[in-house]
C-alpha cells in the first residue's frame, strides 16, 4: 500500500446505529454516509472498554486495558507504554492531535508532535471518585436527563473550535512532501444531551424510536445490570417522554458532529488532499440511550460496546461492508501502515484495518472489558463472529447470537444446547487472562489511587463532575457525601 496522509477522526460516545449508513432512517448524518459510500464500513467494530479514559489509552497503545493498567476515568494515560503517535514521531512523521485526548496532561509527553486545544482529565487525575468500588457513593443522573433538549453547551462550542483548528492545520500542511497524520478528536455526541435548537427541531419526539428493553417489565434479570441501575438511580425507570427527548437531543448532537466532519472533509477537497489522504472515523464507545433502563455507556451490550468505524481514501475498497470483527486496538498498526512507518511492536493484539478491509470476511474474536464505576467486579466480552459472550466476575455469564438476535434480547447461556459453546468461550477468555486475578489487581490499584488522593473521605469530599471541562472551563464538582 502506497504511503498516504492519514486523517483520523475520533468522536466521543457515538452509538453505532445512530447514523444513516448503519441503517438508522431518522438520524441525519449525510457526511458520514457519503464517507461510507466511497469507502469501507465495518459492521462489527468494538471499543476495548466502554468508558472514555481506558478506551483512549487502549486505542493509543494498541493494547488491552488489563495489559496497560489504565482501568477507569481516574487512571489516565501518561505516555507509557508506547503509543502509535510516539512511534510515528520517532520515525520522523508529523503527527499532531486536535481536540479531546482525555490523557493525563500536566506536561506529560503523550507522543504527539503537537497537541492543539487538548482536553485532558481534570487536574491530571480525572474522576478518582469512580475508583471507589466497595460501597461507593451512588450517582444520580436524573438532573442531566431532565436538562436534555435544545440549547447550547461548551461541548458544541468546543467542537466548532476544533473544526476551525483542523481547517487551519490542513491549509498549513497541504503541500507537505512527506505523509502526515492528524488525530482530530470531537467530543460530541457525548452528553450533555443538548442540541442546537435548529437541529433539535428536526427530531420530533413522536418520530424518535424507543430502545430495546427500556421499560422495567422488560429489563434483563441480571445482578450486574440491577446494580448499574441502582448506582445511577435508574432503578425506578424512565418515562417515555424522557427517553424520546434525551434521544432526540442525542440525535441532534450527532447531526451537529456530522456537520463538523463535513466541513473538514470539504477542506480535503478544497486543498486537493482527498486523493492523497486516507480517512478513518470511529468513536471511543457507544451510548445506551435508555436501553435496559440505562443512559450513558458502561455496559457490554452493543449500544455501549459497539462503535461505528468507517474508512475511505486511496486503496480503500469502495462501498464495501466488512463483517470481520474489529476493535480500537487495530488502529495502532493501521496508523503506521497508512503513512509507511515501520511496525516494530510485534506483540500487539491487533491487525491493520487496511488489510482487513481488503480481504474477505474472516472468523475473528475481539475483546472488551470494564472495571469502572457502576460495577462491583470486572466484566469481560468476547465477540466471536455471530456470538457474543459476556463474563461477569461473581455473576452469571451471558451469551447472545447476534445474527438471530441483534438487540440482545435472548440470553442463551442457560440453554443446554449452548453449554459446549459457553465452555469454549470461557476457555478462550481464560487463555487471554485470568478474570478473577485481573479483578483483584484492579481493585488493589484503585485502592492505591484512592490512598494517594488522601483516602476515601477526601475523595468523596472532592466529589464528582458530570463531564470533563473544555480548556479554560472549570470542573463543576458535586459533593457525594
Amino acid at each position: 500500500m502506497k504511503p498516504r496522509n492519514f486523517l483520523f477522526i475520533l468522536s466521543d460516545q457515538h452509538h453505532r446505529l445512530a447514523s444513516g449508513c448503519y441503517g438508522n432512517p431518522l438520524v441525519q448524518t449525510p457526511h458520514l454516509d457519503a464517507l461510507a459510500a466511497r469507502g469501507t464500513r465495518f459492521q462489527n467494530a468494538y471499543t476495548n472498554c466502554p468508558i472514555c479514559v481506558p478506551a483512549r489509552a487502549s486505542l493509543a497503545t494498541g493494547r488491552y486495558v488489563h495489559q496497560i493498567g489504565y482501568w477507569d476515568n481516574g487512571h489516565p494515560y501518561d505516555g507509557t507504554p508506547v503509543s502509535w503517535h510516539q512511534r510515528l514521531r520517532e520515525q520522523g512523521f508529523c503527527c499532531d492531535s486536535i481536540g479531546k485526548l482525555h490523557f493525563k496532561g500536566q506536561g506529560a509527553d503523550h507522543g504527539f508532535s503537537e497537541e492543539i486545544e487538548p482536553l485532558h482529565v481534570v487536574d491530571g487525575v480525572g474522576d478518582v471518585l469512580g475508583c471507589i468500588r466497595d460501597q461507593p457513593p451512588f450517582r444520580d443522573k436524573h438532573g442531566e436527563l431532565g436538562r436534555a433538549g435544545a440549547g447550547d453547551s461548551t461541548y458544541l462550542q468546543y467542537d466548532a473550535l476544533c473544526t476551525e483548528h483542523a481547517l487551519r492545520w490542513l491549509a498549513e500542511h497541504r503541500d507537505d512532501a512527506k505523509p502526515w497524520v492528524v488525530f482530530l478528536n470531537f467530543v460530541c455526541p457525548h452528553p450533555p444531551y443538548i442540541a442546537p435548537p435548529e437541529i433539535y427541531a428536526q427530531y420530533p419526539l413522536a418520530d424518535v424510536p424507543l430502545p430495546p428493553q427500556w421499560t422495567p417489565d422488560t429489563w434483563p434479570d441480571h445482578p450486574a445490570l440491577d446494580y448499574f441501575r441502582r448506582f445511577f438511580r435508574f432503578d425506578q425507570g424512565h418515562s417515555e417522554e424522557t427517553v424520546r427527548r434525551v434521544t432526540a437531543a442525542y440525535y441532534g448532537t450527532t447531526t451537529y458532529l456530522d456537520q463538523q466532519i463535513g466541513r473538514v472533509l470539504s477542506a480535503l477537497d478544497e486543498f486537493s488532499l482527498t486523493d492523497s489522504t486516507r480517512v478513518l472515523y470511529t468513536s471511543d464507545h457507544g451510548e445506551c440511550l435508555g436501553a435496559r433502563g440505562i443512559f450513558g455507556k458502561f455496559t457490554l451490550y452493543d449500544e455501549a460496546a459497539a462503535v461505528p468505524m468507517i474508512m475511505a481514501g486511496p486503496d480503500v475498497p469502495e462501498g464495501k461492508v466488512v463483517q470481520t470483527p474489529v476493535s480500537l486496538v487495530d488502529c495502532f498498526p493501521t496508523a503506521l501502515e497508512c503513512v509507511g512507518a515501520k511496525l516494530i511492536d510485534e506483540d500487539l493484539p491487533s491487525r491493520s484495518l487496511w488489510q482487513i478491509a481488503q480481504g474477505d470476511d474472516q472468523e475473528r474474536t475481539v475483546f472488551s472489558e470494564y472495571h469502572a464505576l457502576g460495577t462491583e467486579h470486572g466484566t469481560y466480552m468476547l465477540r466471536r463472529n455471530r456470538y457474543k459472550y459476556n463474563y461477569y466476575v461473581g455473576a452469571p455469564p451471558q451469551l447472545f447470537d447476534l445474527a438471530e438476535d441483534p438487540d440482545e434480547l435472548n440470553d442463551l447461556s442457560g440453554m443446554p444446547e449452548h453449554q459446549d459453546l459457553l465452555r469454549d468461550c470461557e476457555r478462550e477468555l481464560r487463555a487471554l487472562l485470568d478474570p478473577e486475578a485481573v479483578d483483584e489487581q484492579v481493585h488493589a490499584s484503585q485502592r492505591a489511587t484512592i490512598e494517594a488522593a488522601g483516602g476515601t473521605a477526601a475523595v468523596i469530599q472532592r466529589g464528582a463532575f458530570d463531564h470533563s471541562p473544555t480548556p479554560g472551563e472549570k470542573a463543576a464538582f458535586r459533593s457525594h457525601q
